[in-house]
């Protein structure tokens, strides 16, 4: 995120709680860090470090984003560049390249630096591509004329690179295309040619340089705004995501039934709702002239309205008539754009480059992802399920799964799926249901996700299609007393927008229409809302995940990523760049001690894709910590980046803030500990399955070490066998006599196991059904040691085991085919239908049933009643 466009404008990014959070103190494990971060690169100052990209063969770039203008040439201005010589070697290990130090001259601080290789400009923002004609980075109008050229609060145009992603040409992936996000309102998307010689140099080619952004498939989708980061699909494109500041229905905490009930918005309403005032971003110095005037009891703050400083040149880039411009283009005045005017549901999305190599590519809006100020989406290997981070104060991060593979559509308007928000459910997360305020470094977040709503593409564009047209004249000639023709007056101006702040924009979705949404949603759920009510949660994502108690209360949520080709078992990193505002006050389900340097967390993926638990792995500074604490710490995460070797790029971007003795951001690398993990599974009553325990990583190899796997109800379950991985060499375990537990050791005589492998496995165990219930599967180290014999920093992880209720009818054991944890395929048909039902009502007073209620109980009342046969009644019709 451009933090330097927010604080041009005079706003913090970050903004004003609705409720204070608690002052900062000496949090326990802030700065910590479960594993090795090691310093790779410090950036110039004034600037960012984004859009990291690591090429197959190791090289890494990233984007010297908004340096200031006294540095030293050549960075002095934005750029991406590559680090020369340098490739990472993907064993695993932080060994392939030694630290760089903090910048502790003034020298070092005008400079990229790294010990690994020297930054070289690949290019740089604002050079001449296209003949002269254009400027890198920068949007124009279709006539031509560089937006840059236009009054407005938005600068920066080619001064704010972002995300990069390179599209190979060739077979051996040293010719292509590196695509980059310019993080600007409008936004920009541009495509460089790029390729590496022989001796593993790599140079641009900008006179073949595209700004994608002014080509006629661009257009017809709006443009873009805010292209921040982003990622390379699974099927090698890249998506560029938009950061869509302005979207905020509703400012911080409240909701839009807060304004409902109050009767007005005053100190509560959002940005949003001015997006078609004229100069919108002049609402929030207005409402001191409206205190003034007595119409208001006093001002407040409007979350997200100073990022609307770009719309009206979005509106010249669209072919709107620039009349609001001076004669010299150096000042705005008032007057009402009602030709052509960018509709506000148009952005904040993901942008899929499909046909990256063509002439022009074609532009795919994820509108069915929802609407919000993305930072990053991150695609899983089954290229169905989707997590996105959105930026800024009070925002959630999302998940949507799509039916079926998203590429395996042929038209993208059939692309459907199903949209979750999170909810937050430990009580430890929480200072008033756990008795005390804890640690966010040492308490997990405990996620469901609650279903917002499924539509296909198609249909979200088309509900979307109904509000474009509205323009400037309409927010005057809805709100007040003006017709096309008239002066829009500084009265004309007060009397529209004292209407919105206390009934709502009416041009656009109601807060009537999304309070209703909201009550049929608790009524019938998400598929039993009114037809028009179907948009509310895909155009106003945030405001409807707030209604239906999502726990939408992360601060700057920057960064997603996972391994390529991601499969379950491997980990998702999530990073939150600031710790505060609701995420540590007294409201909200996340209540926890405050760090203001932020906080990396990872989740596991699950069979089914889904993610349910949020580990906190890094911990950067308090800001009341001094530079012994903060000046080696991650601090304000970024983007993350994660290699395939498992290792994680971590971005930051907390240029000027305290703590540290330096004001750079850098680029550090995190090398997890080793994750000894056994697999979660089911099994059968009476039956048996396989649970194979692998090592996550052995970045140094493996001579070998002893293990323990126990359960901890052994009456569900008992350990009946091992099988060591072929090749170990010498292995012995001992199972206890009640097959509670194993201990294995194992030395790898061979060496089979070289350094840099992932995902190894080492023993499998097979475990037998013996009671319905569940069990942990803990893991216990007693040694583990590396090729060199010293030992291995390893962290062990509990899998969870359920075994599931016997035969009802004598046939086959039910099964739980959705994954809930009940067993609703009483027949074992490995589905659910009608005689499913019969079985159960059949059997309702049947031992089979009635001393296994934890299968049976639907309706989640602890016990077993007839409204749980009514429920999956409900399940199968």
């Amino acid at each position: 995120m451009a933090t330097s466009v927010a604080a041009a404008l005079g706003a913090s990014v970050s903004g004003v709680a609705s409720a204070a959070d608690v002052d900062e103190t000496d949090t326990p494990g802030a700065p910590s860090v479960k594993g090795e971060l090691k310093r790779f690169s410090t950036t110039a100052f004034g600037a960012e470090v984004t859009g990291p990209f690591v090429f197959d063969d190791g090289s890494l770039l990233y984007s010297l984003q908004h340096p200031e203008g006294a540095n030293p040439e050549p960075f002095n201005r934005a750029a991406v560049g590559y680090f020369s010589g340098f490739q990472f070697s993907f064993d695993g290990s932080n060994d392939d390249f030694s630290e760089v130090g903090i910048p502790d001259t003034s020298e070092k601080q005008r400079q990229v630096r790294s010990n690994a290789g020297d930054y070289e400009i690949l290019f740089q923002g604002r050079e001449l591509i296209q003949g002269g004609e254009e400027r890198l980075g920068v949007p124009q109008t279709p006539d031509g004329d560089d937006i840059s050229e236009f009054a407005g609060s938005s600068g920066g145009y080619g001064g704010n690179p972002d995300c990069n992603q390179f599209v190979p040409t060739d077979e051996d992936g040293t010719e292509g295309y590196l695509f980059t996000n310019w993080e600007n309102y409008p936004g920009c998307i541009t495509r460089v040619p790029i390729s590496q010689s022989d001796d593993g140099e790599w140079s641009a080619d900008p006179s073949e340089a595209l700004n994608l952004v002014n080509t006629e498939p661009f257009r017809d989708i709006g443009g873009t705004w805010v292209n921040c980061y982003g990622d390379l699909s699974p099927w090698g494109t890249m998506i560029s995501a938009e950061e869509n500041y302005s979207h905020p229905r509703v400012s911080y905490g409240y909701t839009v039934s807060d304004i409902v009930d109050a009767g007005t918005g005053v100190g509560k309403i959002g940005g949003c709702q001015f997006w078609n005032r004229p100069n919108a971003t002049e609402i929030g110095p207005a409402l001191e002239g409206y205190v003034e005037d007595g119409d208001l009891e006093e001002t407040f703050t409007i979350q997200g309205y100073w990022s609307q400083g770009g719309i009206e040149k979005a509106a010249y880039y669209l072919g709107a008539n620039p009349i609001d411009q001076s004669s010299s283009n150096s000042s705005n005045n008032t007057d009402a754009i009602t030709d052509v005017y960018p509709n506000p549901y148009r952005y904040g999305y993901f942008v899929d480059i499909r046909d990256p190599a063509g002439d022009p590519p074609t532009p795919i809006k994820y509108w069915v992802m929802g609407r919000a100020a993305w930072e990053a989406p991150d695609i899983q290997g089954d290229r169905k399920t989707v997590y996105g981070c959105s930026d800024g104060d009070n925002k959630g991060v999302y998940k949507f799964v799509a039916d079926e593979p998203i590429d395996s559509y042929d038209d993208t308007d059939d692309i459907a799926g199903t949209l979750y928000a999170p909810k937050i459910t430990n009580d430890a997360a929480s200072a008033a249901d756990a008795g005390q305020r804890n640690s966010p470094a040492t308490t997990n977040l405990a996620v469901e996700w609650l279903q917002l709503g499924h539509a296909t593409n198609g249909e979200v564009e088309s509900w979307i299609a109904e509000y474009d047209g509205v323009t400037q004249g309409d927010y005057l000639g809805a709100h007040s007393d003006w017709e096309d023709g008239d002066a829009v007056t500084d009265e004309v101006l007060k009397q529209a927008d004292l209407e919105v702040i206390e009934n709502g924009n009416q041009n656009y979705i109601s807060n009537e229409e999304i309070v209703e949404w909201a009550a049929q949603y608790d009524e019938n759920g998400p598929d039993g809302v009114d037809e028009e009510l179907r948009r509310v949660p895909f155009l106003e994502t945030r405001a409807a995940a707030k209604e239906i108690g999502a726990s939408i209360e992360f601060n700057k949520a920057e960064g997603v990523d996972s391994v390529d080709d991601s499969q379950p078992g491997d980990l998702v990193y999530f990073g939150i760049s600031e710790f505060n505002d609701a995420l540590a006050n007294d409201e909200g389900d996340v209540q926890l001690d405050r760090v203001d340097g932020g906080v990396v967390y990872r989740a596991e993926l699950e069979p089914n894709y889904n993610v349910s638990t949020l580990e906190p792995v890094i911990t950067g500074p308090d800001f009341t910590d001094g530079p012994a604490d903060a000046d080696d710490a991650l601090r304000n995460i970024d983007n993350v980046y994660t290699m395939r070797d498992g290792r994680v790029l971590c971005c930051e971007d907390g240029f000027g803030g305290p703590a540290r003795s330096y004001p750079n951001d850098g680029l550090y690398v995190f090398q997890p500990d080793v994750l000894l993990d056994v697999d979660s599974m089911a099994v059968g009553y009476g039956q048996t399955g396989e649970a194979t325990l692998t090592a996550s990583s052995l970045p140094a190899g493996f001579s070998g070490g002893e293990l323990t796997v126990s359960m901890t109800d052994p009456d569900v379950a008992t350990i009946t066998g091992v099988e060591f991985a072929e090749g170990l060499g010498l292995s012995e375990s001992s199972i206890n006599a009640d097959g509670s537990a194993v201990t294995m050791r194992v030395a790898d005589t061979d060496r089979n196991i070289q350094g840099g492998g992932r995902n190894v496995p080492l023993a499998t165990l097979t475990l037998r059904g013996d009671s319905t219930g569940t069990t942990d599967l803990q893991v216990a180290v007693g040694s583990l040691d590396d090729e060199s014999g010293d030992a291995v920093d390893a962290e062990a992880r509990s899998g969870v085991l359920v075994t599931g209720p016997p035969t009802v009818t004598g046939g086959s054991a039910p099964t739980d085919p959705d994954g809930d944890g009940f067993y609703e395929d009483l027949n074992g048909n490995e589905r659910l239908d009608y005689e499913d039902i019969e079985i159960l009502f059949s059997n309702f007073d049947a031992d089979s049933v009635t001393m296994n209620k934890s299968a049976y109980d639907f309706n989640e009342n602890g016990r077993l009643d007839f409204d749980d046969i009514v429920d999956l009644y409900g399940e199968v019709n």
